[in-house]
């Protein structure tokens, strides 16, 4: 069981800096810092991307940030996607390993205008779509993964339906059996307790949460 376990790539989800060192302690493996959990999370501030980079410095553990101007929906006009390219050059400066964001389109598929022009400000570092992917049509999720691979996305974070539903593990493991890029990222309802059986059934190894370890 042990070995099972050591396959598993943990991103914990923080909430601003509080929670950082808890989790290095815990020894999950990566870290998602944002802001606004009560909203799905919103980009942190600078000085807390700054200060989490210094205290990782000496660690193994590698955090990406939230790029998110607000919570709704993730289609965004000209103003946002301003501001959320000042916030991904601001990330970079302070010392983020990794970056999540994500765009939509209004017909809810993937905004490869908006991304390409995020993905330019990103400067090469590892992006991950935000669980933006979930509200893509069942139809739209194949091509949507093809076009997130053909502008270079790492992982797409997903829940596979609703978060007001269970994770829906055989929509998420059909995904994965479909293309093995970008890596999925499970998130939603993912702890300690049931990460492990939740990363078989969906065929990943990556699992995201608030609870993926106990502080």
């Amino acid at each position: 069981m042990e070995s099972e376990l050591t396959m598993l790539i943990r991103e914990f989800c923080a909430e601003n800096f509080t929670a950082v060192p808890q989790a290095v302690n815990a020894g999950v493996e990566r870290i998602e810092l944002c802001d606004n959990l009560s909203v799905g999370g919103t980009t942190p501030s600078f000085g807390v991307i700054q200060e989490t980079a210094d205290y990782l410095a000496d660690t193994k553990t590698s955090f990406s940030v939230l790029i998110r101007p607000r919570g709704g929906n993730f289609l965004y006009d000209s103003h946002e996607l301003k501001i959320m390219e000042i916030d991904i050059l601001r990330a970079v400066e302070a010392g983020a390993h990794g970056l999540v964001f994500g765009c939509l389109s209004t017909d809810n598929k993937i905004d490869t205008e908006a991304m390409n022009t995020l993905l330019i400000a990103s400067q090469g570092l590892p992006v991950t779509f935000h669980m933006a992917f979930d509200a893509i049509a069942d139809a739209d999720k194949r091509p949507a993964l093809e076009a997130l691979f053909d502008v270079g996305i790492d992982k797409v974070l997903l829940h596979g339906d609703s978060l007001d539903k269970p994770l829906n593990t055989e929509k998420i493991a059909a995904l994965a059996r479909l293309s093995k890029r970008p890596e999925l990222m499970i998130g939603g309802g993912v702890t300690a307790d049931n990460a492990q059986k939740l990363s078989a059934l969906t065929e990943t190894k990556f699992v995201h949460g608030t609870q993926i370890v106990t502080l």
